[in-house]
């Protein structure tokens, strides 16, 4: 059985998400956790604030926050009947991360499943503060993020970007080919070169462990130029292939960090338009295999 955290935030984004992960896995026994932060507000006032009692500004946001949970919890009962899957509701005066983080612990949470949505800003140009902020603090749960305004399709054209310079272990990989099993889905592994060079030998052997992974799967191999940005030359291979979802390994350099790095001009152009999965590196040394990095070797 799965256990799958939904923020919300009451909104048509976050019902976006709640309703393509209840299609994801309406074929698997899943328990759901639909959780909501709230923080009081804030008196303009110092001297309204000195009269207020911290019970009485807290209520406001409580019940607020309990409504809303029911709400959502009867809109799901009235749009899908599935035994499969059953709800939990959880009401939190915190901060949306720290919860997050205690929820994953308690519950033994596998995958967070959140709303993305356009909008000016730093890095909500990329994928909207809050979504942007999970992704960065969380390390021990995958991350899936869905666009507002997706609609659910089966994934059978699954990108996984990587620049191959890091060993992968199975556990790692697990979220991605789990879905790619469970939906007979096509892996098109993807190598965003700056350069036109060919692989060093570190490269090139953690291709070949990647191949290894897949075996099973049916897979390809992509190696395209990079068009002014990863984020923008992902956007336009996904595009190209009509692409149902592309994931990514989350560590130091990787494509995912480079992305929320990127200047904001350059981010601009990718709202991602498909589902991301964000998977965090599991802390696997990499074996005792290195090379100078000036060493390459082609990939047949």
């Amino acid at each position: 059985m799965k256990n799958i955290l939904l923020p919300t935030d009451f909104s048509e984004n976050s019902w976006n998400a709640i309703r393509y992960i209840l299609e994801l896995y309406k074929a698997e026994t899943c328990t759901f956790h639909l959780l909501n932060t709230y923080t009081p507000a804030i008196p303009n006032s110092r001297f309204m604030a000195s009269s207020i009692q911290p019970g009485i500004m807290d209520a406001g946001s409580k019940e607020a926050s309990v409504r809303g949970l029911n709400n959502i919890l009867k809109r799901i009962q009235k749009t899908f009947k599935n035994k499969n899957h059953s709800f939990k509701t959880i009401s939190s005066f915190s901060l949306l991360i720290d919860e997050i983080k205690d929820v994953i612990d308690e519950q033994s949470i596998d995958l967070i499943v959140t709303g993305t949505k356009g909008a000016s800003g730093m890095e909500e140009v990329f994928l909207g503060s809050n979504t942007v902020r999970i992704i960065k603090a969380i390390r021990n749960c995958p991350v899936l993020t869905i666009p507002q305004d997706f609609n659910y399709v089966q994934p059978q054209e699954i990108v996984f970007a990587t620049d191959f310079k890091r060993y992968y272990s199975t556990s790692e990989l697990i979220p991605l080919m789990d879905l790619a099993k469970s939906f007979k889905a096509t892996i098109r592994i993807v190598y965003v070169q700056n350069k036109i060079k060919a692989l060093s030998e570190v490269q090139q052997f953690n291709l070949n462990m990647l191949r290894k992974y897949f075996g099973e799967i049916d897979h390809y191999i992509h190696t395209v130029s990079e068009l002014n940005s990863v984020s923008k030359t992902l956007e336009v291979f996904a595009d190209e292939l009509d692409i149902h979802l592309l994931a990514m390994l989350n560590y130091h350099h990787s494509y995912m960090e480079r992305i929320t790095r990127e200047p904001v001009v350059k981010q601009v152009a990718f709202h991602t338009q498909v589902p991301l999965l964000v998977i965090p590196e599991l802390g696997m040394n990499a074996p005792a295999h290195t090379t100078k990095e000036n060493e390459y070797q082609v990939v047949k």
